[in-house]
């Protein structure tokens, strides 16, 4: 399993800004120390628990973050309703649909999903099955 996921950003403040909200519903909260200048950028996490990460910083490399064609991050929900509402927060808050609220059979019989893009156009999925975490 992974530790962490990292993604690029160009306007770090209105990114930190989206996850904050969105990543709250699914219960991760930011990691309160770090700033703009920090060499692990930001990162959201479940309370208590050190791994694993979700984090987003300008590219090391000084040029403009882009999206991955075929990169997706999924997040697990604790329910379909939390799926629910990661999904319209997100919408409601600069993301845009990539795929409504549903069951995806071809997965497995009780993987509900919903998919969108972050305001800078990264590919999410918020996901719950019975034997997630």
């Amino acid at each position: 399993m992974f530790s962490h996921v990292m993604i690029g950003a160009n306007d770090v403040e209105a990114m930190v800004a989206f996850y904050d909200v969105v990543l709250g519903t699914l219960g991760l909260a930011r990691e309160p120390v770090q700033t703009a200048d920090s060499p692990a950028g930001f990162i959201w996490q479940r309370c208590g628990q050190r791994w694993p990460q979700f984090a987003l910083r300008r590219p090391f490399d000084g040029r403009p973050a882009t999206v991955g064609n075929g990169v997706q991050v999924s997040f697990a929900a604790v329910s379909r309703q939390n799926v629910v509402v990661a999904w319209q927060t997100a919408l409601d808050n600069g993301g845009s649909d990539e795929g409504e609220l549903g069951i995806r059979s071809q997965y497995n019989d009780d993987f509900f999903a919903a998919y969108c893009r972050d305001p800078e156009g990264n590919k999410l999925c918020f996901v719950h099955t019975h034997d997630l975490p």
